[in-house]
């Protein structure tokens, strides 16, 4: 068979909007800023001071692909659990801090990448800024201020009445300013709500009035298929103009899901590498073939797959040939069978119940053909499958 180039383009994809520029630094070995890549997070769901099942987790999460980690941090017994767990997580660890300022200290010495404090419930937090800047600053410990809407502090509730845009800012810039009086820069900034508008309005409003990194969320988003709307749509328009530096979704939902959703929406904007991308047409009374059935077969086969591929699997005669044609890998299907494409060209038609199977062994064969060629392909890497 003739060879093809196979994978994505070789030049970086094109994105909506440059970076918004910010400061840079690094969360333990991984860069903060618009000189670095968007990094994914999450947070554990086990008792922290369960030292085997939190780092059981955290290697789940860092095979899904997550960047850095969040950990709670209530009690004596997880701040105790932290310096076994910072040294030996894969990944950079946050310990989230709140109500108590001793555990802020804590994690700092534990070795912690950083601390999450949240103002407006840790007591008297003002007046200890100047000592948490210097032993972060000690230790090379970044911190993120985390305004959240449901635990704004009561001064700002009285002042607006509730949580507004407005007022997460004012509390985020206030908290930004002590640190800087102390000439500490390590950190990065959040102002989380519930709602998507009022999130979006508040980093908005955040990202003119500084040149701080700002880490991304839409707190207490929901279960699974909410919370993912609400984040891709609040996510999608901040970063569409250039504001987010780590983002984390927020799901009722295993913290895997979290960091699969938060990949996927990088990688919809082209600001994280491609992997598997199935692009599949909803079906519609000129299918021929049972799309649905076919695109979930062959998702679920070729899942895990890390080669840049294509692939596309189409249901009827009006967009098929042309969507699998533009594919790396693809089927035009009807009347029964369905035309295999690699990059354009027609490499064989199949009988409609061998479409799933003769689709997963094409992707392989290509898969193993691009990792023979690593380094010499330009474009070696993961793989991206397009559904019709």
């Amino acid at each position: 068979m003739t060879s093809v180039k196979l994978g994505m383009p070789a030049a970086p994809p094109p994105v909506i909007a440059p970076r918004r520029k910010t400061r840079q630094f690094n969360v333990g070995r991984v860069g903060i800023g618009s000189n670095s890549p968007i990094s994914v997070q999450t947070m554990t769901t086990t008792k922290t001071h369960d030292i085997n099942a939190t780092l059981q987790q955290i290697a789940e999460l860092t095979a899904a692909g997550c960047d850095i980690v969040r950990v709670a941090c209530p009690t004596d017994k997880d701040a105790e659990a932290l310096p076994i767990i910072a040294m030996k997580s894969q990944i950079p660890v946050i310990a989230d801090i709140h109500f108590q300022p001793k555990y802020v200290f804590a994690a700092i010495e534990a070795g912690c990448g950083a601390v999450r404090v949240n103002p407006g419930n840790i007591r008297k937090f003002d007046d200890q800024v100047k000592e948490i800047a210097q032993a972060a600053k000690d230790h090379g410990t970044s911190i993120r201020i985390g305004v959240n809407g449901g635990s704004l502090h009561p001064k700002l509730l009285k002042k607006y009445g509730k949580a507004t845009p407005e007022a997460l800012v004012e509390s985020a810039i206030w908290e930004a300013s002590l640190f800087e009086e102390h000439g500490f820069n390590d950190f990065k900034i959040s102002v989380k709500h519930s709602d998507p508008v009022i999130m979006v309005r508040a980093y908005q409003l955040l990202a003119e009035s500084g040149d701080w990194p700002l880490h991304l969320g839409v707190t207490e988003a929901g279960p699974t298929f909410q919370g993912t709307i609400k984040s891709a749509t609040a996510f999608g328009a901040l970063l569409s103009q250039g504001i987010g530096d780590t983002i984390r979704v927020s799901l009722s939902a295993p913290p895997v899901e979290e960091v699969k959703v938060g990949n996927q929406i990088l990688e919809s904007l082209n600001l994280r590498p491609r992997k598997l991308d199935i692009v599949s047409c909803p079906s519609c009374g000129r299918a021929q073939v049972d799309v649905y059935t076919l695109a979930e077969k062959v998702t679920e086969g070729l899942e895990g797959m890390e080669a840049p591929l294509r692939v596309a699997v189409m249901g009827c005669v009006v967009n098929g040939p042309g969507e699998a044609r533009d594919a790396d890998l693809g089927v035009a299907s009807g009347n029964g069978k369905g035309q295999i494409f690699v990059k354009g060209e027609v490499i064989k038609t199949v009988p409609e119940d061998q479409i799933v199977e003769t689709l997963i062994e094409e992707a392989n064969r290509i898969a193993s053909q691009m990792e023979l060629n690593d380094g010499e392909n330009p474009a070696a890497g993961t793989p991206v499958v397009t559904v019709s």
